[in-house]
């Protein structure tokens, strides 16, 4: 049977629109953790609180119209990937400045969703998106783990085989 990694979800969502969707929509207790921000202080308080490499951990950034806006989102996804390089990051913003944040953004961003009548389903798609990466390089990690393994016992067979060819020449 598949364990289940627990998935944590981080959102910044200054004026409440969007984080009780995402709450209603991730509320398997066993699968997901939402944790919901209001302020940038308690957002980063909240990733530096969860510094376990073995969970999927997605950020979720509400931006609103303001420039002023997009470029603290630009200090804040610096800040995260200072804490956790494997955080995944989903900007949601205004469906016209999308494209805006697009250019502002010097960092590399998982995904760009405009807020609309899709946004919780688009969100949940690129989670499911961003969970699947996590439990593959997971599986690289130990598939790596167990070919380093076969590799060192191949090669003590080796050596064994030829000492004992050395030893007891009778027997070969």
């Amino acid at each position: 049977m598949a364990k289940i990694t627990q998935t944590y979800l981080f959102c910044l969502d200054d004026h409440r629109s969007f984080s009780e969707d995402i709450k209603k929509r991730f509320s398997d207790q066993t699968k997901y953790k939402v944790l919901v921000a209001h302020n940038r202080e308690e957002f980063v308080r909240n990733l530096e609180g969860e510094k376990d490499h073995n969970f999927c951990k997605v950020a979720l950034i509400g931006l609103h119209e303001s420039k002023e806006n997009f470029e603290m989102a630009d200090h804040l996804i610096f800040d995260i990937k200072k804490i956790d390089r494997s955080t995944g990051i989903i900007l949601l913003a205004p469906p016209e400045k999308i494209e805006e944040l697009k250019k502002t953004a010097r960092f590399n961003v998982d995904s760009y969703i405009p807020r609309n009548a899709n946004t919780v389903l688009r969100v949940h798609n690129t989670v499911k998106k961003l969970m699947s990466e996590h439990s593959l390089l997971i599986f690289r990690r130990k598939r790596a783990v167990s070919m380093y393994a076969l590799g060192i016992f191949i090669l003590i067979s080796l050596i064994f085989l030829t000492v004992a060819r050395l030893k007891l020449p009778m027997y070969f």
